[in-house]
């Protein structure tokens, strides 16, 4: 059983790496086209090759498939990397409001997409408070 009451493997309903890949294409699309994403997306390289490869490995291992993100990179601790950023309500919105309508637009079962919204919605907001205690 997984934290969303059901037998179902979160990396697998979420389409293995293919699925993944796919949701994050559509939340840098967001990120690029959304003006409330501006100041995030200025927080990004230019060339969005490598975050989108970080984000989606990172999302693998987090959703119980092979942890790609630490077989490549090594270990992250989300909240230490990010306190090079100013990360406040705004900006941890900003993030959720582009993934919430990535998650919404992926073929995933309804119950799935609200497991994957809070579950990454906690990450996002563990974030946020350790940059405003920074403050």
């Amino acid at each position: 059983m997984n934290e969303d009451g059901n037998d179902m493997n979160p990396y697998r309903a979420a389409g293995e790496l293919a699925g993944l890949t796919s949701l994050v294409d559509a939340f840098y699309a967001n990120m690029d086209t959304f003006p409330e994403a501006r100041v995030i997306r200025n927080m990004h390289p230019e060339d969005l090759t490598e975050s989108r490869k970080k984000l989606t490995y990172f999302l693998c291992g987090v959703l119980g498939g092979p942890r790609l993100f630490i077989e490549h990179y090594g270990g992250v601790n989300l909240p230490d990397f990010h306190r090079q950023f100013p990360i406040g309500t705004d900006e941890r919105d900003a993030w959720m409001i582009c993934m919430q309508r990535a998650i919404a637009v992926q073929p995933y079962e309804a119950s799935f997409k609200e497991f994957l919204v809070a579950r990454l919605s906690i990450p996002a907001e563990r974030i946020r408070m350790v940059n405003e205690m920074e403050i």
